[in-house]
């Protein structure tokens, strides 16, 4: 008596009870009609039948290897379970009876596959082109209707919701609403990174926050993911473009944090810096070489552990932490402001204010009229390239650019459309601590020492020969510079005007000298 194999495949992974029925039965009559003994079946659920990379298609072909000459058939359902893939199936059933003597049998359709029967041959062929181009037509289908919902509707089409957000709704009727506590999270990295915090101190200080996600890469896939901005990407389908567009949900980030974080993230890596509260300066702190300082602790005679600022670049210098943080103390509390100063800055603020109200005001209603000239462009040329007015490359050309410019455009008008009043209140409630820097120094964290130190100092703040120096520093912590000279603390000398050097940007858009340069004035 002949013996046969069964492969059977289930596109999802619930068992269709009427399938397997109807499967039985086919397979029951022809076995019985055949006298054939069934010694094995194999069955995958949940696979697509466009490859072989399937764990029960792996099986049965280490089962035919082993035991192909007491096999004489391999039963399927139809061709098309069997696979989708024409060329590659067609090569595999060829396999089975030049290699194996193995014949191919679809029960429901009737065809037993004999490449040496012209007719058998090609009736096996065509099943399965037909079922390829199947499943070509499906996939246009499913890749057009994907376009629509996200580049034409907005939505969210995917099944689990992104961190920050809650999934409200099914199918078309799918809309993310922000989680509040998820979303504090997601700022939270935001700015911190913008702030360069370390990726490795963010992911551990936003897991204590209640990040679930885990991974070496999980923080660079939220600031990398443009729905915080309420955006999406978007596959180009066909003729139609792909890039970014809008989505309907509520952005948790502004468009222009989230631009800035990329451009950000396509810089080159810097050096890993590691965070140490002993050593709050490493990495912030310059040699007079340019290069920022290392640190580590060196082991005294009694066991007991001293840090010291290093240059990796240099031997000449191993500053003593205690001394370092002892002089930059003193430097911030001689750059501690009057009390009126404080209110001279306190009442000009004021005017201030209302003057960049009306400025932003102005710019503002320009920005809107620039947006709705975009969006005019962008109008017309659709128009035109529906009635052939154009050619497809140059539309994909002119979207691309107005694209950009809209994106940029809507992400001034979020900025400038935002709560200026907020912004006032900061300023009104911290500018007491001005007036006492060396205890705001003292009392914050690691991560807020090296950004007082950022901005204080504009980012170039040196050491050399037992002081710290700085071509830059706020002109209105720089009154008492010449005490600080005199005390052997710091020397503030600004760059000498017949330098050429290439300016460099700053973090808070400022521009701010070549820290390799820098040298030369001191």
């Amino acid at each position: 008596m002949k013996k046969a194999i069964r492969y059977l495949r289930f596109s999802d992974r619930k068992q269709s009870n009427g399938s397997i029925e109807r499967q039985e039965l086919y397979t029951g009559q022809w076995i019985k009609n055949n006298e054939v003994e069934l010694v094995d079946t194999f069955i995958d659920r949940g696979y697509s039948a466009k490859t072989f990379d399937r764990p029960d298609f792996k099986k049965l072909q280490d089962f035919i290897a082993k035991h192909h000459k007491r096999v004489d058939y391999l039963i399927v359902d139809q061709l098309d379970r069997f696979s989708r893939n024409a060329s590659e199936a067609m090569g595999y059933v060829k396999k089975l009876q030049q290699t194996y003597s193995i014949q191919i049998v679809s029960v429901t359709e009737g065809i037993t596959f004999d490449y040496d029967t012209p007719g058998s041959f090609f009736r096996a062929g065509l099943q399965l082109l037909l079922a390829e181009e199947d499943n070509i037509n499906r996939s246009i289908k499913v890749r057009g209707g994907i376009y629509t919902a996200k580049a034409k509707e907005g939505r969210y089409i995917y099944k689990n919701p992104p961190f920050g957000y809650y999934k409200i709704g099914e199918r078309k009727e799918r809309r993310l609403e922000i989680n509040d506590t998820e979303a504090s999270i997601v700022e939270f990295i935001f700015n911190s990174y913008l702030k360069d915090v370390p990726i490795y101190l963010i992911a551990e200080q936003a897991k204590e926050r209640g990040f679930k996600r885990s991974g070496n890469v999980a923080v660079q896939r939220i600031l990398s993911y443009p729905l915080y901005a309420g955006m999406q990407y978007v596959e180009p389908f066909k003729d139609y473009p792909g890039g970014l567009f809008p989505a309907s949900h509520d952005p948790i980030i502004d468009l222009a944090t989230w631009e800035q974080t990329q451009r950000k993230l396509r810089k080159p890596e810097k050096e890993k810096v590691v965070v140490s509260d002993e050593m709050p300066l490493r990495g912030v702190l310059k040699c007079s070489c340019g290069k920022p300082l290392t640190g580590a602790p060196s082991r005294g005679k009694l066991g007991r552990y001293y840090y010291y600022y290093k240059c990796n670049k240099t031997t000449h210098l191993n500053l003593s932490a205690v001394k370092a943080h002892d002089q930059l103390r003193q430097v911030f509390g001689l750059m501690s402001m009057p009390d009126k100063a404080i209110a001279v800055i306190r009442n000009g603020a004021d005017q201030l204010f209302e003057k960049k109200m009306v400025d932003d005001k102005k710019l503002l209603e320009e920005k809107k009229k620039e947006f709705a000239a975009e969006e005019a462009k962008l109008f017309s040329i659709e128009e035109k390239w529906i009635t052939n007015k154009i050619t497809h490359d140059t539309y994909e050309r002119w979207f691309s650019s107005i694209n950009n410019n809209r994106i940029s455009l809507k992400a001034s008008i979020e900025r400038l459309s935002g709560n200026q009043d907020k912004t006032y209140k900061i300023l009104q409630k911290n500018l007491d601590k001005l007036s006492d820097l060396e205890f705001v120094y003292e009392k914050t964290n690691t991560l807020e020492k090296q950004e007082l130190v950022r901005l204080g100092f504009e980012q170039n703040l040196y050491y050399q020969e037992g002081m710290y120096r700085t071509p830059t520093m706020i002109d209105l912590l720089s009154h008492n510079s010449q005490i600080m000279k005199e005390k052997g603390l710091l020397i503030y000398e600004k760059k000498r005007e017949n330098f050429s050097i290439p300016p460099l940007s700053g973090l808070d858009g400022t521009r701010t000298r070549d820290p390799m340069r820098d040298r030369h004035v001191f």
